[in-house]
């Protein structure tokens, strides 16, 4: 028989949980769905606009965009063109990739120029430098240079109201007498790190382990799967070996606002494809 002692104590913890059920649900991941374009590179040089459309209906909020110059802007279109068919489609552009090898060859800032540009254009908040090429980074003291140009460009980009970002492949972790370049541009830069977690975890690196170490500094991610069968290759969000649920239980602590999928390669038609992935983020990873 439950004694009144009894039933106050089991209401008391009900009432308790209750009170608790708004608080976990508050753990629920606010994000966006986000694609780099990069990962349809054969299809939108072709016919960008109707490209742009597939993105949206495939349940895209966002993109980040790769190639622009100024003469030939976003695959044909000017960056105020190409503005306006994102808009149409109810997307939006938080970052871009841009090409900053003068910056490294000469410290120069015209490319960076262009970029930021660019992005006031279209809205990007972040102008992200996609690749470090290898001349760059032979040895410590290369790394320590390129930190010291990319805090140069940083501040540039902030007088015109624009953030720098880094996004890595696997060489960031190589070790360079005793250090590797990841960790130089996270000590010695304030920068954002656009952590592409295909290749963290590809690297042998704990994507968890950086984001405690460096709390706040990984407002965006490439959520990027690795084939099981093929770890070279990537396969659709969800079908892969990456736990991206453990990874995105830490996404506070890693800062992450943009959870943007990148696929270089494709088993099935890219559209499916890129969909599976959309709908695994929106319907698993922020449930």
């Amino acid at each position: 028989m439950t004694t009144r002692r009894a039933f106050l104590t089991q209401a008391g913890l009900f009432t308790a949980g209750a009170l608790l059920l708004p608080r976990l649900s508050s753990a629920k991941i606010n994000g966006k769905a986000g694609l780099q374009l990069y990962s349809l590179r054969e299809q939108l040089p072709k016919d960008p606009k109707a490209v742009i459309a597939k993105i949206a209906e495939a349940g895209y909020k966002e993109v980040e965009t790769y190639g622009y110059s100024k003469e030939h802007g976003f695959f044909g279109l000017s960056a105020k063109e190409f503005s306006d068919v994102l808009k149409a489609n109810g997307l939006t552009t938080p970052s871009g990739h841009y090409g900053m090898d003068r910056l490294f060859v000469d410290g120069t800032f015209g490319e960076l120029d262009e970029a930021i540009e660019a992005a006031r254009i279209t809205g990007q908040e972040y102008v992200t430098i996609p690749y470090l090429n290898e001349k760059f980074r032979k040895t410590k003291a290369d790394l320590k240079n390129v930190a010291a140009k990319i805090n140069l460009a940083a501040a540039r980009a902030k007088k015109a109201g624009i953030k720098l970002a880094y996004h890595n492949h696997n060489f960031e972790f190589d070790n360079i007498e005793g250090t590797c370049l990841y960790e130089v541009l996270a000590k010695e830069t304030t920068i954002a790190l656009e952590m592409d977690l295909y290749w963290a975890v590809r690297s042998k690196q704990d994507p968890i382990e950086w984001f405690e170490k460096y709390p706040g500094r990984f407002t965006m991610v490439h959520v990027k799967d690795m084939d099981k069968a093929e770890p070279e290759l990537n396969t659709e969000v969800g079908k892969g070996s990456i736990d991206f649920k453990k990874i995105f239980a830490k996404s506070k602590t890693a800062g992450i606002k943009h959870f943007i999928v990148e696929q270089e390669n494709f088993k099935i038609d890219p559209y499916v494809s890129i969909a599976e992935s959309s709908k695994y983020l929106k319907t698993v990873l922020f449930a």
